[in-house]
Formats: C-alpha cells, sequence, structure tokens
C-alpha cells in the first residue's frame, strides 16, 4: 500500500495513539480528504486528570480545524493572582496579550471529546476510524507499517507516532530508545467540584482576575499549589508541585491522598485548605514529571513523531497541548488533497524543518521555567519578547509558506514569516 496511488488521490494514514496529538493530526488529515486510521492500545479511552492551557497559538490551528473555542467550555486566561505562601496576601497581575486572542483553561476531557467528534463524525473528508485495543508493537518507518499485537501488520502510506512521552515509534523513528529524564520533581493532580454559589472562604479562587492561583515557597525546596477553574467555572483543577529528588523511577504515577497533599504543603497559608474539602471530580494522582532529551530527528521514511513522542515537556509553560495541536496543524498543511505516496518522505522532511525547532524551543524553556521558579520567580511570568514567541506564533500560515516554497507552483505573497 506505501507504494501504490489511491485511485481517488487520498492517502493511508496509520497514526498511533488516540489522545490530543493523534486526533488533531488525524482530523488534519481527514479535512484534506485521506483515510486515517487511529490504533489506540487501551480499550476504552477517556482523557481525565488534569486541566490544560489551550492557549491562543493553539486555538489558531483549532479555528482553522473547524473547532469553535466556544464548544471547549474553558475559562479565559487573562492573568493571574499570586498568593503569598506566609501571610496569604495577594498580588493580582494581568498578562500581556498576543493579539485579540485569549488562552483557555479546559478540561482535558472537553478538549478530547470534541476532538473526537469532529474528527469520527459526520463532516468533511472520510470520517477518522477510531480502533480501541489495538496496541501497536512495531513499526517500519521505510514501508509504511505497524504491527499489532495481536499479530495484525497494517501498511499505509503515511505513519504518525502520537503514541506519548513513552512512545513505541519513537524508537523505530530515531533507531534506539530515548527515555523521559526525571526532573525532580513530582506533582499531586487532581480536580474538585466547585459549588454552585458563592463560598465565601473559596471567594479568592475567583475574585480579581480570571486565571491561575498560584503559591509558591520562598525558602527550603521547591513547592507551588497552582489552581485554575475549567468547564465554564464548575470545576477547579488542582495541582500541586514539590522537589522529590528520586533517583531510581519505577513508576511514573499513582494514587494517593489528601492528607499526603496536606503533609507536603501543611505550613503554606491555610487559606488553600478548604479547597480540599470539595467535592472530588476525580482521583487524586501522584505525578512524577519528565523532559524527552532533544532528539536527533522526527521523521524517517514514512513515519513521523507528533507531540509528546516528539518533545515531551515539563508543564511550566502550559504548551504541552499546544505543541501537539501545532504538530497537527502543520502536517496537515504538508499533505493537502491529491498528495501522492511518492512526495511522503521529502513532506515529512519539510515538516521537521517546521516543527522540530519550535518544539525544541518549548521543552527547553519549560525546564529554564522550572529553574526560574524554584530561584523565587512567579508562575507565568513571561517577558513580552517570550510572550509573543510563544502565543503570537501562527502554526498555519507558517506551514502554509513553506509549503508554497516547497513544494507549490508559486510562493504565497503578502506573508510575514511567523517568529518562533
Amino acid at each position: 500500500m506505501s507504494d501504490s496511488f489511491p485511485s481517488n488521490g487520498s492517502l493511508q494514514v496509520s497514526v498511533v495513539g488516540g489522545g490530543i496529538a493523534g486526533l488533531t493530526a488525524a482530523l488534519a488529515l481527514r479535512r484534506n480528504g485521506h483515510h486515517v486510521q487511529i490504533f489506540e492500545a487501551s480499550e476504552v479511552k477517556t482523557e481525565i486528570g488534569a486541566a490544560l492551557g489551550v492557549s491562543p497559538n493553539a486555538l489558531l490551528v483549532l479555528d482553522h480545524l473547524g473547532i469553535s473555542k466556544d464548544t471547549l467550555k474553558g475559562v479565559p486566561f487573562h492573568g493571574g493572582v499570586f498568593i503569598d505562601p506566609e501571610s496569604g496576601e495577594s498580588t493580582v497581575t494581568r498578562w500581556p496579550t498576543a493579539g485579540d486572542t485569549v488562552g483557555l483553561c479546559c478540561h482535558r476531557s472537553d478538549l478530547y471529546e470534541e476532538l473526537k467528534r469532529v474528527a469520527t463524525g459526520e463532516g468533511r473528508g472520510p470520517p477518522v476510524k477510531l480502533r480501541l485495543g489495538a496496541k501497536v508493537t512495531a513499526c517500519d518507518p521505510e514501508n509504511g507499517s505497524v504491527s499489532l499485537n495481536d499479530g495484525e501488520i497494517i501498511r499505509a502510506n503515511l505513519v504518525l507516532g502520537a503514541d506519548g512521552a513513552h512512545s513505541i515509534i519513537r524508537t523505530h523513528v530515531v533507531g534506539e530508545v530515548q527515555k523521559i529524564a526525571y526532573s525532580g520533581v513530582t506533582c499531586f493532580r487532581t480536580v474538585f467540584e466547585l459549588p454552585a454559589s458563592q463560598v465565601p472562604e473559596l471567594q479568592w479562587l475567583t475574585e480579581g482576575v480570571s486565571g491561575t492561583r498560584s503559591f509558591i515557597s520562598k525558602e527550603g525546596p521547591f513547592r507551588m499549589l497552582l489552581m485554575c477553574p475549567c468547564r465554564g467555572g464548575a470545576l477547579l483543577n488542582f495541582v500541586g508541585f514539590y522537589d522529590d529528588p528520586l533517583q531510581d523511577v519505577e513508576g511514573w504515577s499513582s494514587k494517593t491522598s489528601r492528607q499526603d497533599i496536606i503533609g507536603k504543603f501543611q505550613d503554606f497559608h491555610p487559606k488553600f485548605l478548604p479547597v480540599l474539602d470539595l467535592p472530588a471530580h476525580s482521583e487524586i494522582l501522584k505525578w512524577r514529571l519528565g523532559v524527552l532529551p532533544l532528539l536527533p530527528t522526527w521523521v524517517r521514511g514514512r513515519a513521523a513523531l507528533v507531540g509528546d513522542a516528539a518533545h515531551a515537556s515539563l508543564p511550566f509553560l502550559g504548551q504541552g497541548a499546544a505543541m501537539a495541536i501545532e504538530d497537527a496543524g502543520a502536517i496537515g498543511c504538508m499533505f493537502p488533497a491529491g498528495t501522492r505516496p511518492k512526495d511522503v518522505p521529502e513532506r515529512l522532511k519539510a515538516y521537521q524543518d517546521v516543527r522540530k525547532e519550535r518544539g525544541e524551543f518549548v521543552n527547553t524553556g519549560s525546564v529554564e521555567q522550572l529553574q526560574h521558579l524554584k530561584s523565587g520567580g512567579s508562575f507565568g511570568r513571561v517577558n513580552t519578547v517570550g510572550m509573543a514567541r510563544l502565543y503570537g506564533y501562527d502554526t498555519i500560515k507558517t506551514a502554509q509558506q513553506c509549503y508554497q516554497e516547497r513544494f507549490g507552483k508559486k510562493p504565497l505573497t503578502n506573508f510575514v514569516q511567523s517568529r518562533l
């Protein structure tokens, strides 16, 4: 199949991993008329746990793919409230915006379900086929094939590895195992239900500016509490980061309890404690945070990496989901309708040229931001230049320009190159 040209001018595409990266890439390719299958190892795929930031640069791509921000039930990010962990006093900071679009704090499942609905339902192009319980065990990048755990071999014109930080496809693309490096920081992660009516002891969660609430330790080991409402204000995302310098990381996540959170943050101002008494919307998990070393390549033959499989970063810039969505948008631009199977390897090289430097910029920037926080800096403090580079970036314009310059009949006109 990898050498054939379908009569209707569409490609056969295998996407490994049915999370946000995989669904967004599948949607982008479906809209161009390609036939896409997603292979997801989980029998029942759901996105649970923490909320995530959908920043302006990601919203540009989602809008291009036909996803309205109004369907995501997000709460706008206009700024942050920094709370002194000793006195409990608040400092409100409004963040400068990059253009007119404001980022959102969304529950992960709300974004996931909307992507799945649009990718697999009625609409432009052949609906994406989501195969659950289909675990991919190997990939042949040159031939565009993947092997499933039941022995089935699937051949396609294009394979995308969207299988996350511990990617199987990455090993076959890079040629060796590349493991996540533990950062020395662990976090508690959960979601609480917010009361429908105002509760005086929780008023600090919503008064002031719409956005994050954070406490950061002043002395001793790094600790930070971070909270933000999502799902239209019905839920509260809660994260507690702390230094945890374990050397041997056997499991990356485990269940924990409210008492464990209190134990780590018992000397913080007690105004945060009523939050822990709110009804639980999800279980409390303890996650060890890791970052992927920079890779020598994201592409090989007919296969490419997208999302965390390519550039898993720390969460301190709030760009993990955004980078996956940007990758997907760029993939869509490189594979318009009529793309021939023989064109795939060169199109993937162009994808890497458009995306790799930017993905690495965010990857290394997330590590730098952690060091900034550990040295006493405030969460969300990104200078104006950094804000423009993160949030003002237009993936679609940048990828379209690259495509036209390399593969189009004539270059785009009246275009100014978006900066990293």
